[in-house]
């Protein structure tokens, strides 16, 4: 009877870890798949749809917020929202996780330190739009010709 019970526990050890590593391998895949988006979502979201399968749930819940708001944003501001996310896909998953975390150091900053840390980025950002092409000169003057003698009319 205790052989039967010791081999009963036995197996049950060895099947149990098969088991449960068989359903962790049958993981359903995050939703909505990008199938399952509308158009219109599918739309706003094209920079990310290479990416989208490797996103997991909570980053693809919020990416379908910001498509949702995306309607009520200034023509500027999609703009700015789409060369973003197409920057944001052409980084390695390292690059993302960086950015993240840098993103977390910043937020945990007082506010003064944010704004000096903003105006910081504003600056940088405007030296590197500045044009690449030297300042233009102005045109060189005329030669008017030789200067007027510094003579009056009666000579002297």
């Amino acid at each position: 009877m205790a052989q039967a019970r010791f081999a009963l526990m036995l197996w049950l050890c060895l099947l149990v870890p098969t088991f449960v590593a068989s359903a962790a391998n049958t993981k359903k895949p995050p939703k909505p798949a990008w199938s399952e988006l509308t158009p219109a979502q599918q739309q706003v979201l094209a920079p990310l749809a290479g990416e989208w399968d490797k996103l997991d749930s909570i980053r693809r819940r919020k990416w379908l917020g910001i498509a949702q708001r995306y309607p009520k944003m200034k023509p500027q501001e999609q703009q700015r929202l789409q060369k973003r996310m197409i920057d944001w896909a052409k980084l390695s998953p390292d690059e993302r996780k960086a950015a993240r975390e840098r993103y977390q150091t910043l937020k945990k900053l007082p506010p003064e330190k944010r704004r000096q840390v903003r105006q910081q980025w504003e600056e940088y950002q405007q030296s590197q739009v500045a044009p690449a092409t030297p300042a233009e000169t102005p045109e060189p003057a005329v030669d008017p010709g030789p200067a007027p003698s510094a003579t009056t009319p009666d000579g002297t």
